[in-house]
């Protein structure tokens, strides 16, 4: 082995006019929305632990240090191939980019452009280079605030794109303002990585694997048992137990990579958490906290305050409460992947990427519920959490993780081993003390960072159109790529001058073009085959389209005695549009909303609670 360099290096000594290669095996980004959201929760916590809003930003010299992780580079003709780390400085150059967005007219922003790229004999190029034509347009797109639609690229590129969006999602809003350049300072600055080098391809690799597979380290999972078992004197109870969780962490394994770890967190966090960290100078992690990074040692700590003193208590705590709530979290696992009859609201708020659903859904669960009981339960707070997310969505607020951490610890803990029927009145409450609806916000409209949310509440919305009129859900047919791709389509074209009698400027005419009652869900070929024409000529088009499009059509109210039904239960004002004028927009937008109260009514909790 020749020579082997490991330094500590900050975030803008690491990435500063320094190239990274990566090689054709090493190409794919895979990180997925869940490790986008630990890492820009890790970063903006520590970050917090010592920013003050009275600080001069030399202060930021005195905030803690974070250590990132290590990477691996082959060194070979001055060229530095990445032999491990790709995903982390993929996911370092993406926040990196959003941060350079976020600066863009604050006062004193802290340059960031060549931590991203870099300038030779008068070409840029980006640090991290990857020979792949689509990814650079993805990258160049992103750098410069511009459109991107990754629908017809790699899964790496999707991924690259998605994780962009989720960043931009997630990261919070309270270091968007007077803290964003003391963050940009404290990353680039205070946050650290080990570069280790070696000057060949083997000697890399092997250094590689010596770190990831040499030895049988032992995960939280196994430290868990361990500690749990020891703590079982009979040792017949002990080796029935031991066979217990065995086949119950097997099963959680074979859901998926991170369905066991999540699990612990969820569950314990559920049934346990009492306090959960200030996002203050010199907050201290709190049971929340320290349960999603450290479950195991939380549990040795907290075992007396949570029942844990005699055996047969640890023999409880694994064939009853282990038992009980890993088999329900991988009901839930299954829920939100795909439609499960009762629990589809599981599903729904899954497509948004609300992560902190599974503890909610714990929460008010108890080891003696029936299976009837329990699925009410959950059925009651996956509502909850629906018309939440829908309300916040359509006022233009964050969902984010960061965002609503705090809010939803507070419900899991109001709501934790509630009965059915306290259960439905206290989150029925908790939504009427929330002070936006539906009816506060009449503008509505597609933009470049709620695109994705749309297209599930539109789903949402033609999918109980249809549904009501005695139609077959399509919902994941709505979508899910599957062999016909749907999209947001709009109902105007791009064309501002054919309403220039109603507009009196092209931004007017997008600002109305791009509001919810403007917006159909589609084939991408209906787009591509008659989305320029006038609204006219392809409104007999709209007649073979789902029935929320197909309303838009005289013939739909002729002949069609589910939809007809349909509207005399409901009492929705839909009717024919021949033309599509302003004022039509605007009425669509309010059918829209009022098809939406009752999608999303928060008294179907007191309702499912009674029954």
């Amino acid at each position: 082995m020749q020579e082997i360099v490991g330094k500590a290096l900050t975030v803008r000594e690491l990435l500063k006019g320094v190239k990274y290669s990566i090689d054709y095996y090493q190409r794919e980004y895979k990180w997925q929305t869940k490790q986008i959201q630990e890492l820009v929760d890790d970063l903006t916590g520590k970050f917090l632990e010592g920013y003050e809003p009275g600080h001069a930003r030399a202060e930021v010299a005195k905030y803690p240090h974070y250590f990132l992780g290590s990477i691996i580079i082959s060194k070979k003709d001055n060229d530095r191939y990445i032999v491990d780390g790709q995903q982390r400085l993929t996911s370092l150059t993406l926040l990196i980019t959003l941060l350079r967005r976020l600066q863009v007219g604050i006062s004193q922003p802290v340059s960031v452009d060549e931590l991203i790229l870099s300038e030779k004999y008068g070409k840029k190029s980006f640090n991290l280079h990857v020979d792949e034509l689509d990814r650079t347009r993805c990258m160049e797109a992103l750098y410069e605030a511009q459109p991107f639609d990754p629908a017809d690229s790699s899964e790496s590129v999707r991924n690259l794109y998605g994780r962009f969006q989720d960043l931009e999602e997630y990261f919070p809003s309270e270091l968007r303002a007077d803290a964003l350049p003391y963050f940009v300072d404290w990353l680039t600055e205070k946050v650290h990585l080990v570069e280790i080098t070696a000057y060949s391809d083997d000697d890399a690799y092997t250094i590689f694997e010596t770190m990831n597979d040499r030895g049988l380290s032992l995960s939280p999972t196994d430290m868990l048992k361990g500690y749990l078992l020891t703590n079982i004197a009979d040792a017949a109870a002990r080796a029935k137990a031991d066979t217990r969780w065995r086949a119950r962490i097997r099963e959680l394994a074979d859901a998926g990579k991170d369905v066991e770890p999540d699990f612990f967190k969820a569950w314990l966090r559920s049934q346990y958490a009492t306090k959960i960290r200030e996002r203050k100078k010199g907050a201290q992690p709190e049971d929340f906290d320290r349960i999603g990074t450290e479950f195991h040692r939380w549990l040795r700590s907290a075992s007396q305050a949570i029942g844990l003193q005699t055996s047969d208590q640890y023999v409880r705590f694994i064939e009853r409460d282990f038992d009980f709530y890993s088999r329900w979290y991988q009901r839930l696992v299954d829920a939100s992947r795909g439609p499960v009859g009762g629990l589809e609201h599981v599903m729904y708020n899954a497509d948004h990427g609300f992560t902190l659903q599974h503890m909610l859904l714990l929460a008010p669960l108890t080891p003696d519920d029936d299976q009837t009981v329990a699925r009410r339960k959950i059925r009651l707070v996956a509502r909850f959490v629906d018309i939440l997310l829908a309300w916040r969505l359509w006022n233009f607020r964050s969902i984010a993780y960061s965002t609503l951490q705090y809010a939803m610890f507070l419900v899991m803990r109001e709501i934790r081993g509630l009965e059915v029927g306290p259960l439905g009145e206290r989150l029925h409450g908790a939504l009427m003390r929330e002070s936006e609806t539906f009816a506060s916000n009449d503008r509505l409209r597609v933009h470049q960072q709620n695109r994705y949310a749309l297209h599930r509440m539109l789903a949402r919305l033609t999918d109980y159109v249809e549904t009501r009129s005695g139609l077959p859900s399509r919902y994941t047919d709505y979508v899910n790529a599957g062999k016909v791709r749907y999209e947001v389509e709009h109902i105007w074209a791009d064309h501002p001058e054919r309403y220039a009698d109603e507009f009196s400027h092209p931004t007017d005419f997008a600002e109305h073009r791009n509001r919810i009652g403007g917006l159909l869900l589609l084939p991408k070929s209906f787009n591509a085959s008659y989305g320029d024409d006038p609204y006219d000529e392809k409104l007999p088009h709209y007649n073979a389209q789902n029935l929320l499009a197909r309303s838009l059509v005289p013939q739909c109210y002729e002949h069609n005695p589910g939809f007809l039904q349909f509207t005399q239960d409901t009492g929705l004002p839909f009717h024919p549009h021949p033309k599509f004028t302003k004022a039509d927009l605007e009425e669509r937008s309010d059918l829209y909303r009022r098809i939406a109260e009752q999608v999303w009514d928060p008294n179907d909790l007191l309702r499912d609670a009674d029954f």
